[in-house]
């Protein structure tokens, strides 16, 4: 299990111009006050690949929406779901709640988890 004290970071890659991203925000925001609840020290954060390309560079993000979840400045989690309130809801607390999950060992999602922490830490940032 994830240490109360550990910063988490939900980030939602998604595309202004994708319908599919557009409908999820608000589940997005829903799930983010859900888990709030229960584990105060994540943080939401909503990432528009086309507005920050540069910062996913080298990775291409294809389908929509890929959520990365980053616990103390590792990635966790790293992939596409489908997007409904439940699947994220359940993902987040599965990852949370994992005392066996160990961080990705993909070198390209680490130096991605980096450049996205970094850029999640001004303000602004939060979904709400």
């Amino acid at each position: 299990m994830i240490g109360p004290a550990a910063p988490v970071l939900v980030v939602c890659l998604c595309a202004q111009w994708c319908h599919v991203c557009e409908d999820y925000r608000s589940r997005f925001a829903q799930v983010q006050q859900s888990v709030l609840a229960d584990f105060p020290q994540c943080r939401f954060l909503w990432l528009d690949v086309e507005d920050e390309a540069d910062l996913l560079e080298p990775l291409d993000i294809e389908n929509f929406p890929t959520l990365l979840i980053t616990v103390a400045g590792a990635p966790f989690f790293f992939g596409t779901i489908t997007p409904q309130s439940q699947t994220l809801a359940r993902l987040v607390r599965a990852t949370l709640q994992d005392p066996m999950l160990a961080p990705l060992a993909d070198l390209s999602v680490q130096a991605l988890t980096q450049r996205v922490v970094a850029w999640g830490t001004g303000p602004g940032f939060t979904i709400d």
